[in-house]
């Protein structure tokens, strides 16, 4: 279960008007009966399978390689581009934000890495739309104790899990340092409000990083594969919609990597 302080400190951030109710697994529900359901097509319901959650770093997750071919990045490789691209190592991250964080493995990672960089004050709240993604992480996290040579640091008291819609963040504007949202826009319903949303809780001078699908080869093929994805529930992006947007948004340092058809962007908040 999550420390309280964790859970204390992750309520300080969210709106005034934001309902939190401390489920007995340890997860802030902040879902709003009023907004309705969500968007439920094959790959929103696939991510709410209880036992997907068990399977999801062993097999589920590497099956997004596919999408960068042979000579993509392996999930390591991914994890060491979020460390670089967020900041982590810079004096000013304190809080992180994993968007659409699933079990919690890449959330755990990133707690570690702060961890290890001695940033004893960090917190990093995992947010996902799925109970039994958000049940498993914080089971995991629990169990997870790091010992360095400054002593013990049990993960629980820097992580908080967050039950909620990515489309309607709970957080203030600019409250949080750092946010990410590896391998899931393709996934989620309205993806480009889920950006704009990252965009509006990073505080000036924050980073980002996205890693998701982007159509690549000649405009016909591309336009044909997004379109028979598409009642899966999937999305291909463009090669421009996210970069776009940061420009547009006065971002700094933004870049673009490409491997296979998954592009990973980064940029600081002006």
């Amino acid at each position: 279960m999550a420390d309280a302080r964790a859970v204390d400190r992750t309520r300080s951030l969210f709106r005034p008007d934001t309902p939190s109710t401390l489920r007995a697994d340890g997860v802030l529900d902040v879902r709003r009966p009023e907004n309705g359901p969500t968007e439920s097509r094959a790959a929103q319901r696939l991510m709410r399978f209880g036992p997907l959650a068990t399977i999801y770093e062993r097999a589920w997750r590497p099956l997004f390689r596919l999408w960068m071919g042979v000579s993509g990045p392996t999930v390591d490789v991914e994890r060491t581009f979020a460390v670089r691209d967020l900041g982590l190592v810079d004096d000013g991250t304190r809080v992180v934000l994993d968007v659409a964080c699933g079990p919690g493995n890449f959330t755990r990672f990133l707690a570690e890495s702060l961890a290890d960089a001695g940033r004893r004050d960090a917190l990093v709240v995992g947010l996902d739309a799925s109970e039994p993604m958000l049940a498993r992480a914080a089971r995991d996290t629990t169990r997870t104790v790091r010992t360095d040579s400054t002593g013990s640091t049990d993960l629980a008291d820097h992580v908080a899990y967050v039950l909620g819609d990515a489309r309607e963040l709970p957080f203030e504007d600019g409250s949080v340092d750092a946010v990410c949202c590896y391998a899931a826009l393709y996934l989620v319903p309205e993806p480009m409000r889920v950006f704009a949303e990252l965009v509006r809780v990073l505080r000036p001078g924050g980073r980002l990083a996205v890693m998701t699908t982007v159509r690549r080869g000649p405009a016909v093929v591309a336009d044909a594969m997004a379109t028979a994805v598409r009642p899966s529930g999937l999305t291909v992006f463009g090669a421009d919609d996210f970069t776009d947007v940061l420009h547009r948004a006065g971002f700094e340092a933004v870049e673009q990597r490409i491997h296979g058809a998954a592009q990973f962007v980064t940029g600081r908040k002006r």
